[in-house]
């Protein structure tokens, strides 16, 4: 019972950190309706930067992380202003297949300004393990799962109750509305960008804090891909209810199967349940279901 335990904790720590960056996937959707390849590249730059202002610059750890968050900000509105609006009334796979560009560029920019190795946050939390009831749980995993839910609720509450968050949502149900009713629906798409890039930003620098970071960081948009198709491309909560559920299902897969198959299902399992659901499912759990008539 105690390892199980120790794998659901661990579990829900990977699952928040991917539901964290699957609400930048959501948003860019939800708002353009576009799939935006290059988010894990937008975690591996996020993860660098702080790394490099913490370490080389030497600016303390938590000015390093807000530095980061207006430098995300910054960057996703410079990725919509000079990659994405020239493209507003193209069709949409050209938009995707610029996403793709877009994270081709910038995973060499990161290889061009830091290298490939892999590098370590220096020690951030204390090392000696917090004791809850019979489990105990790194300090830094801890941190990592409380600041994850703490940015989910804010912009749970950014989305829900402040002008841009509903001028956002308004934007993703009906863009024509929307512009009917002086919304600038350009402004929100710059700001959907931004948006994206914080939260890729923060995984980054929690996955970074947990594993060291080097250039497969940017797979791990790759990996949360799954999380987006369970819970829905448009959903919000589903984002961050498919974020903690595939977290936890493949921590559990890997403690419990990785020694009959001698490793590698925590990342199969993900694409199992992937196709599972586009075949059972497809717009997933949470997903508005769009039906065209002719």
């Amino acid at each position: 019972m105690q390892y199980f335990i120790q794998l659901i904790v661990t579990g829900l720590v990977l699952g928040s950190v991917y539901a964290m960056v699957a609400l930048g996937f959501v948003l860019i959707y939800k708002s353009s309706s576009v799939i935006n390849f290059a988010q894990g590249e937008l975690v591996l730059i996020g993860a660098y930067m702080a790394l490099w202002l913490t370490v080389s610059l030497h600016i303390p750890f938590l000015l390093s992380f807000i530095i980061t968050l207006i430098f995300a900000v910054l960057l996703g509105f410079a990725i919509e202003r000079l990659f994405l609006r020239p493209m507003i009334g193209e069709p949409i796979l050209s938009v995707i297949m610029l996403t793709i560009g877009l994270s081709v560029f910038l995973r060499g920019l990161v290889i061009i300004l830091w290298g490939t190795e892999t590098r370590v946050f220096p020690p951030i939390f204390s090392e000696n393990p917090v004791k809850i009831g019979f489990v105990r749980i790194s300090q830094v995993y801890l941190w990592s799962l409380v600041l994850s839910v703490i940015f989910l609720v804010i912009f749970t509450l950014f989305f829900k109750y402040t002008d841009i968050g509903i001028a956002m949502r308004a934007t993703a149900d009906d863009q024509t509305a929307a512009l009917s009713m002086g919304i600038s629906v350009k402004k929100v798409f710059a700001m959907a960008w931004a948006v994206a890039a914080v939260v890729a930003a923060v995984g980054g620098i929690l996955l970074g804090n947990i594993n060291g970071i080097n250039i497969s960081v940017a797979e791990f948009g790759l990996r949360v891909f799954p999380v987006v198709i369970l819970g829905g491309l448009d959903s919000v909560p589903g984002a961050i209810i498919g974020g903690f559920t595939i977290g936890i299902i493949e921590n559990l897969a890997s403690g419990y199967l990785d020694p009959y198959f001698g490793g590698g299902t925590r990342e199969v399992t993900a694409f199992i349940i992937l196709v599972i659901v586009l075949m059972i499912k497809p717009y997933g759990l949470f997903g508005l279901e769009r039906i065209e008539r002719v």
